[in-house]
């Protein structure tokens, strides 16, 4: 397969037009038609489509795109790799997690980390759990720290670290504050959910779902967890929670824990890794064992 073509038929995807896209590398526009439409005849698929004055990935295009922007993503990963192995500089850890581990787990273990070997550089990515897989397997990051229930990319490698109980918060003095509720009657009240793609989020919307409850009404919405925790010690919304979030604010009396009949919520934290990595660094392997040395890792999957 024609790699430079693959290359141009990204640029196309990216600016949705082959003018654009031809700018752009300062070659013509017949030129990059001619390279697209081989591919479609070496592929025996159409790629694009126009609508209006624009273009579009057909399906088929966008699975060749994605596969397509891995492969550059891990050639380059590559060539970063060797570089520093020539002028021995491989003294790095690339992390991508979710916010609970990459606010209340990693940052001492990798204080501790740290002192032992000094001389490594850390880089520590934090998103939601679909920004964080997509990190990983684009070669971002060397290894994820998910907390997730449902698992469907065959692509990543699972360890399972360690469970988190996560609690339903409100305010300080709400009426709901220190009872035992049904969750029918706790989705009356405005709800604080991060963003599309939170985990967190799909969790409380499945809970809804399994029983048969609406949705809650969305009183704010934030793509971080501390500033929903926040706007609850403000006086505003409920949540669901990290319990290891939570608990000094529970414990100073600044907000409230509501219980909900006949439901704990308790959600597992994996270590993740792309399926396809032989082997790690000295430097991965040496901060993986540390931190499993800490926690017993089970149901290896």
């Amino acid at each position: 397969m024609n790699l430079h073509a693959l290359r141009l038929l990204i640029k196309v995807a990216e600016l949705k037009s082959v003018t654009k896209a031809a700018d752009a590398l300062s070659i013509s526009q017949p030129a990059v038609s001619v390279q697209i439409r081989n591919l479609e005849k070496e592929t025996g698929l159409k790629l694009i489509e126009t609508v209006g004055r624009g273009i579009k990935l057909t399906k088929e295009g966008e699975f060749l795109v994605e596969r397509a922007q891995n492969l550059f993503d891990m050639e380059k990963d590559i060539e970063n790799k060797l570089f520093q192995l020539k002028n021995g500089e491989l003294q790095e850890l690339r992390i991508a997690s979710t916010y609970l581990p990459a606010n209340f787990l990693l940052p001492v273990w990798l204080a501790k980390f740290k002192m032992d070997f000094p001389s490594v550089n850390v880089n520590l990515y934090s998103g939601n759990s679909n920004q964080v897989l997509e990190n990983l397997l684009h070669y971002k990051s060397d290894i994820a720290f998910v907390v997730k229930e449902e698992w469907n990319n065959p692509d990543i490698h699972l360890d399972h670290l360690m469970d988190i109980d996560f609690w339903f918060i409100v305010p300080h003095g709400h009426k709901y504050d220190g009872q035992e509720v049904s969750l029918r009657e706790l989705m009356t009240e405005p709800f604080l959910l991060r963003e599309d793609g939170s985990s967190t989020r799909e969790i409380l919307f499945s809970l809804c779902k399994v029983y048969s409850v609406p949705i809650p009404r969305i009183g704010l919405q934030y793509h971080g967890l501390n500033e929903s925790i926040r706007s609850v010690v403000a006086g505003y919304g409920t949540m669901l929670a990290p319990a290891l979030a939570v608990r000094g604010y529970l414990e100073r009396g600044e907000i409230g824990r509501v219980i909900v009949k006949e439901i704990e919520v308790r959600r597992p934290v994996y270590i993740c890794s792309r399926k396809n990595d032989k082997e790690f660094t000295i430097n991965l392997n040496r901060f993986i064992g540390y931190v499993k040395s800490r926690y017993e890792v089970q149901n290896s999957i």
